[in-house]
């Protein structure tokens, strides 16, 4: 069964590189959230450097800031990344102003969930600090749901007229109907992009070994660039993946690019999958 949901994952990770490949333009969500991130890293660097007073209060209001400043950013980008999916999977050329225009109409409750997840983020992190047995499973545990519940929180803000209890209860619905396909999807384009970074990373290395000592900054540079390519890349792919998810469990059909994928077991044509019902790969 495990292997049987991680091939799933593969499955969906080169539909999902296949529909990139034909729309390189997606990548541009990650990369302008990447230089949105450092811009808001060093704002709030440089206003913390103006303030004074307790180390530990100022701590917990910079830890605040960039927990909900870092989850709004990447939720902001993931929301136009997934408009945009979506306009691909019916046809469409992807328009990134359309994308940017559908995040902006969900400010707020991009803002709210950002806000909640930054509490939970702020709450696992003192419980990891207690460092006592049973705090560090409990924060182990708690993240592992946490994540998995929230897994479709962004499709079903952009997606969905929803409200703050309601963009979580359909997330966990949409979970619990495509329980195994997100899982499978989650490990499939985590060890897709590992290996983009291991392949992208290997020139690096070649010259971290073979050359003087001299040429050291260039064999670092080209690993580092090889390792944000990847994770550029695999940030993208999860978010075309997510939106082909979402749609199936909502529309109850294959997207395309993922036309004959039996999103319980791989691609169509096994005995199994002639029998398989849209969305009924849930755990219920």
């Amino acid at each position: 069964m495990a292997f049987g949901r991680l091939k799933m994952g593969f499955t969906l990770a080169r539909r999902s590189a296949t529909a990139l490949r034909d729309h390189p333009k997606l990548l541009l969500f990650p990369i302008l959230a990447g230089i949105e991130s450092l811009a808001y890293l060093a704002v709030l660097w440089t206003t913390l450097l103006s303030f004074s007073g307790d180390a530990d209060v100022l701590t917990l209001v910079a830890l605040a800031c960039f927990y909900v400043g870092s989850t709004f950013i990447a939720s902001f980008s993931t929301a136009g990344l997934m408009y945009c999916s979506r306009q691909v999977f019916a046809g469409e050329s992807p328009r990134i102003g359309d994308g940017i225009r559908a995040a902006s109409r969900n400010l707020a409750p991009l803002l709210a969930w950002s806000i909640i997840s930054a509490l939970v983020g702020i709450l696992l992190r003192m419980l990891e600090e207690n460092d006592t047995p049973l705090s560090l499973v409990t924060a182990a545990v708690f993240s592992v749901a946490w994540s998995v519940m929230t897994f479709f929180v962004v499709p079903v803000i952009v997606f969905e007229d929803v409200g703050v209890v309601g963009m979580f209860s359909r997330s966990k619905e949409t979970v619990v109907e495509t329980w195994g396909e997100s899982m499978g999807a989650i490990g499939g384009v985590g060890i897709v992009t590992i290996a983009l970074g291991f392949v992208g990373a290997i020139p690096g290395l070649v010259i971290l070994w073979a050359v003087p000592e001299s040429a050291g900054v260039l064999g670092f540079l080209v690993l580092i660039v090889a390792v944000l390519v990847a994770m550029l890349i695999g940030h993208t792919l999860t978010g075309v993946t997510k939106t082909a998810l979402y749609l199936y469990a909502t529309e109850d059909e294959s997207p395309r690019y993922f036309d004959g994928v039996d999103f319980g077991g791989g691609e169509s044509g096994s005995p199994e999958s002639a029998t398989r019902l849209p969305g009924s790969g849930g755990i219920v």
